[in-house]
């Protein structure tokens, strides 16, 4: 897909790889709804879009909520004309004290906003994108394609968001919706940073990478997705040293296509 005059909604878009996806796409064409919670950081995002010649439009939004995921999915078709990408970026961890002594409520709020907002957003996309069709990109992370102690709740949500999109695969043949997501190492994000500070400060270095990515690379990464209509039902991954699609698995029994 070629995203200039396209219309995408981006969550978690006020900051970190959100914003990063929302400016790459705006410069390259696209006109960009930011959903997030924050509504100083939105309005940044948007203003910065527009100074730099883009067009842009924020919406504050819960997105484990259905209504608030609406809205801001029809914001794009109002202001926009259409709904062509929707990129699922949203997402928290537990951090300290991990599972399992973090309250329950903690890490229920971490499946929320990291699996299920994922698959309503997609569900209530898909009748938006019917029937010219689009690309839907979802952000899961190597803690979904590798076990992952330092969070597991984390973890267990982001496979569900890879296995999730492998499963959506016929999407592209049956909607003409093409579905990947994004798999990053650790980003330079204010909510990572704020997670390593408090892991150092708790003496709990072990986990923490010597080298972290930027949100640009992870906004590139998005790009490629959507821009590479050959892929769907694909995952990925993002590190340091380079970027790889990660071989799909495939159920005993069938037989992969050539």
């Amino acid at each position: 897909m070629d995203v200039k005059g396209k219309a995408a909604v981006i969550t978690g878009g006020a900051s970190g790889i959100g914003r990063a996806t929302a400016e790459l796409l705006a410069r390259k064409g696209a006109s960009v709804v930011i959903a997030d919670l924050v509504e100083e950081r939105g309005a940044e995002t948007v203003k910065a879009i527009e100074a730099a010649g883009g067009h842009a439009a924020f919406i504050k939004a819960d997105v484990t909520d259905e209504d608030d995921s609406r809205r801001m999915l029809e914001l794009a078709v109002k202001r926009f004309g259409g709904l062509d990408i929707l990129y699922n970026n949203a997402g928290i961890a537990i951090g300290l004290p991990g599972y399992p002594l973090a309250e329950v409520k903690r890490w229920r709020r971490v499946l929320e906003i990291d699996l299920q907002a994922v698959i309503l957003g997609c569900h209530l996309a898909a009748p938006l994108m019917d029937p010219k069709g689009g690309v839907i990109i979802n952000t899961a992370s190597m803690a979904g394609l590798y076990p992952y102690k330092e969070d597991p709740v984390y973890g267990a949500a982001k496979a569900g968001v890879v296995n999730f999109t492998y499963s959506l695969a016929p999407w592209a043949a049956k909607r003409n919706i093409r579905v990947n997501c994004v798999c990053p190492g650790v980003v330079d994000t204010p909510l990572v940073r704020r997670g390593l500070e408090a892991a150092k400060r708790a003496g709990h270095t072990a986990g923490i990478p010597a080298k972290i990515l930027q949100p640009i690379q992870i906004a590139e990464a998005v790009l490629n997705l959507i821009e590479n209509d050959n892929l769907f039902g694909r995952a990925l991954e993002v590190r340091p040293t380079g970027s790889r699609l990660v071989e799909t698995p495939e159920a005993p029994g069938t037989r992969r296509k050539s």
